[in-house]
């Protein structure tokens, strides 16, 4: 049987996991639902270029397969490092006995889910709103984990359902949504790929009853950046139907600001209110921890090429803040970040040792971060390179640090990644403990992708992840390009 016709013969495997017993499968990370043949065919490509043995569709396919008939219950599958791990350690034992022990702990517990359903309220919808909405739609699955329900806007025409629903539907950056979207004017209603969603119109955080709606104990995500602290946060908690409260943006005060992959161990059931920090926070503390750990962070300065956003004036006019009036379509704008101090929330290890400044530029998403660092221990530009392109595969932090080597990419070819940020190898400047990173990331989708992880870290959902452990990572001196999408 040809690749392509390996490919074809997934697709219907994969949606059958996915539906009927709540297993999501990924190569490397890249998700596989909802994928056409060649979008199957292209992360098998992905891969190859991640390690010295290739990974053929020969391989994953009877794997696949044999997934499908052991009956599994609740998982996150990687199917290429199972794949990895089977060559590796597999030697003396059929795929199925292979899999059978390593997948222990769902074998046979099909319709066994230990997840209870959250049910999910975006509370705004403007650019974040919206992503969360398209992610957590794509991720509905089965019913169990997050359960979008709700979203909350101010009115602003007598046609805005169907405004609300044509944003969902095109967006200028990130392309059509995948799948179907109707509307239902008389009840209120958004339905997306089967996903009823409840249009609120409210100005007040505090009055709005969930329940009225068949909503309870609901996750608050509110993405309005209106109120920032935990008294004007803790409103949503006098509405009816409400449970906890998060924050797409960085918080004051002593509330916890969290960057999964670094912290987000530190939310407990009593933290009824969270935030999820900021996208370059996101993007850049990774990638500090990563470099912490193995050279130590004397000092440095974060400076960021960030995307301007809805809070400049297309042209020039009235702006509170300096600067920010003038038009974000004309003109390089030096403005204030708050990133550099705020890592130190995330990493206290890090007080004190950044300074940060920010350039919004013309261009409608994906930012960079340029990190100066200066280390405790010297190293050369290889040793950093292969050391975050190793992060990136096979670390604790491969959620969050993607890595590319590649001469020709430029800022379009990061929208949509999925990770926190990635380092852009060809452009690491190293001389001895002077140290400086090149870290581009898509600050509206990955970070949209960051919150979704912190949201099921509060609802307490994430499935059991295989395989529990890496294969035997392979040489970091081979030569790969990865951007995860």
């Amino acid at each position: 049987m040809g690749r392509e016709a390996l490919a074809e013969a997934m697709i219907p495997v994969i949606g059958r996991l996915y539906r009927e017993n709540n297993v999501v499968t990924s190569i490397h990370g890249r998700s596989l639902i909802n994928k056409s043949t060649m979008n199957i065919l292209k992360a098998h490509r992905f891969a190859r270029r991640m390690s010295n043995t290739e990974l053929l569709l020969e391989e994953t396919a009877p794997l696949l397969n044999a997934l499908a008939e052991l009956e599994l219950g609740a998982a996150a599958i990687d199917i290429a490092r199972l794949t990895e791990k089977f060559k590796a350690e597999g030697a003396g034992t059929s795929l199925e006995e292979f899999l059978r022990a390593e997948l222990a702990d769902v074998v046979g517990k099909r319709g066994g889910d230990d997840r209870t359903s959250t049910d999910v309220v975006l509370y705004g919808f403007g650019r974040i709103g919206r992503l969360l909405a398209r992610i957590l739609i794509e991720k509905a699955g089965g019913g169990h984990g997050l359960r979008l329900r709700a979203i909350v806007v101010r009115k602003g025409a007598e046609n805005d359902l169907a405004k609300r629903a044509s944003l969902l539907r095109r967006d200028s950056v990130h392309g059509s949504f995948e799948g179907t979207i109707r509307v239902d004017e008389e009840a209120n209603t958004i339905t997306a790929n089967g996903v009823q969603i409840q249009v609120i119109y409210s100005d007040n955080p505090a009055t709005v009853d969930y329940t009225a709606f068949g909503i309870q104990d609901a996750l608050v995500v509110d993405n309005t950046g209106r109120w920032r602290d935990g008294d004007g946060l803790a409103q949503h908690l006098q509405s009816k139907g409400v449970a906890r409260v998060l924050l797409t943006a960085p918080g004051k005060g002593e509330l916890k600001n969290i960057v999964h992959g670094i912290n987000h161990g530190d939310i407990t059931d009593a933290d009824k209110i969270v935030t999820a920090a900021s996208c370059t926070t996101n993007a850049i503390t990774p990638v500090l921890k990563a470099i912490n750990d193995k050279f130590g962070v004397v000092h440095g300065h974060v400076e960021t090429v960030h995307s301007f956003t809805n809070d400049q004036n297309l042209i020039d006019n009235f702006h509170k803040g300096d600067r920010r009036g003038r038009s974000a379509a004309l003109n390089m704008v030096i403005t204030e970040t708050g990133a550099a101090k705020a890592v130190a929330k995330a990493l206290p290890e890090l007080l004190g040792k950044l300074t940060g400044n920010a350039i919004r530029v013309p261009t409608p998403d994906v930012s960079m971060a340029i990190l100066n660092l200066n280390l405790e221990n010297g190293t050369t530009r290889d040793e950093v390179n292969d050391y975050l392109r190793e992060m990136s595969l096979h670390s604790d932090l491969r959620k969050q640090i993607d890595y590319i080597d590649s001469p020709d990419v430029v800022s379009t070819d990061f929208v949509g990644s999925r990770r926190a940020g990635i380092v852009d190898g060809l452009a690491t400047i190293s001389n001895d403990k002077n140290l400086v990173l090149y870290v581009w990331y898509d600050n509206e989708f990955g970070y949209s992708c960051q919150v979704v992880r912190v949201m099921e870290e509060m609802a307490g959902v994430n499935p059991p992840s295989f395989p529990a452990r890496d294969a035997a990572s392979a040489p970091a001196a081979a030569a790969r390009e990865t951007v995860s999408v």
